[in-house]
């Protein structure tokens, strides 16, 4: 797997009859070899990034395979720690990734380019707009030269942020996410308003990367777990800043401010100066403090609090 304590990331959408059942023995798999990380299962398939020592990454990935509904999935492994996930979540949801689009939707499979088709295309036809189709804070730490970033917070924002690009409809769009698991229900959602030239990133990021590194790409790549981001040393070219401050960062952090808890970057000596930097840019210019926001343990929660001294 290329490290002591490999980190893997996998999806698959198949026709699973029982998501339930399944969800029990992949938790009691994931439990018995000491693996953490979380694992989403619907009827549609299996989305999954765990971690553990490599011996036992190894046997779960080959357990996998030994299902015929799995036998070619795609594992994708960078490296990791003890302190990656803190802990092993199972879980059945209506889908793998959460799209919401309020109509029927097939994972789109028939428009994936490679890598190396990608990189050609971007650098041989004009006509190609890039759209980078996950989370606003995710493409705040690394992208794609010249690529349109979504302003969404979430996936299932998406939907109603598609009628934004209606300019790029009879444009070559070549979308990509972090793993690809994005794409394929975004590719048929962008096809279902009507966009007619839709590819994507076979893998996404990560196998791009592992490829070709950091040709036509800035920054770091974002991910779901305890590192926050991933980077390739060689050619880097950092683009996250702090929020506040505008100061180099790969630094994220959650506003102070609970009702809000949107995430974001914030240089480390940034908040060395002002503490209040903990509240997002909206937040401060909302006048909260953190003496008026809502957090555990502020004084504005204490005090509004019925019953001093409990836990809250």
């Amino acid at each position: 797997m290329g490290a002591d304590y490999p980190v893997i990331l996998f999806y698959n959408y198949v026709e699973l009859a029982d998501p339930a059942g399944f969800a029990a023995s992949q938790r009691e798999r994931c439990s018995a070899l000491g693996l953490k990380g979380r694992i989403l299962i619907a009827a549609e398939g299996i989305n999954g990034t765990l971690a553990g020592p490599r011996a036992a990454v190894d046997e779960y990935v080959a357990d996998l395979r030994n299902d015929e509904r799995f036998a070619d999935i795609e594992i994708k492994t960078s490296v990791g720690d003890e302190r990656t996930f803190p802990k092993l979540v199972v879980k059945v949801r209506r889908e793998i990734v959460t799209l919401g689009a309020g109509i029927p939707l097939t994972a789109d499979h028939d428009n994936h380019l490679s890598p190396a088709d990608w990189k050609r295309m971007i650098e041989e036809d004009p006509d190609v707009v890039l759209v980078d189709v996950r989370n606003r804070y995710e493409s705040e730490a690394g992208k794609f030269e010249n690529a349109v970033a979504c302003e969404i917070e979430h996936f299932r924002e998406l939907p109603s942020y598609v009628e934004r690009l209606e300019s790029l409809k009879d444009r070559k769009v070549l979308m990509y996410c972090t793993g690809g698991i994005r794409c394929e229900k975004a590719s048929a959602l962008f096809r279902s308003k009507g966009f007619k030239n839709v590819f994507q990133l076979h893998g996404g990021i990560v196998t791009y990367q592992e490829q070709f590194g950091n040709e036509h790409w800035l920054g770091e790549c974002f991910v779901f777990d305890q590192r926050m981001s991933v980077r390739v040393e060689e050619g880097l070219v950092p683009i996250g800043k702090c929020a506040h401050t505008g100061r180099g960062t790969n630094r994220f952090v959650n506003c102070l401010h609970d009702p809000c808890h949107v995430l974001f970057l914030l240089a480390e000596e940034t908040e060395k100066e002002n503490a209040e930097t903990r509240l997002c840019p909206a937040c401060l210019e909302a006048g909260l403090t953190s003496a008026t926001a809502d957090y555990k343990g502020s004084p504005a929660r204490e005090a509004a609090s019925p019953s001093m001294g409990l836990p809250k």
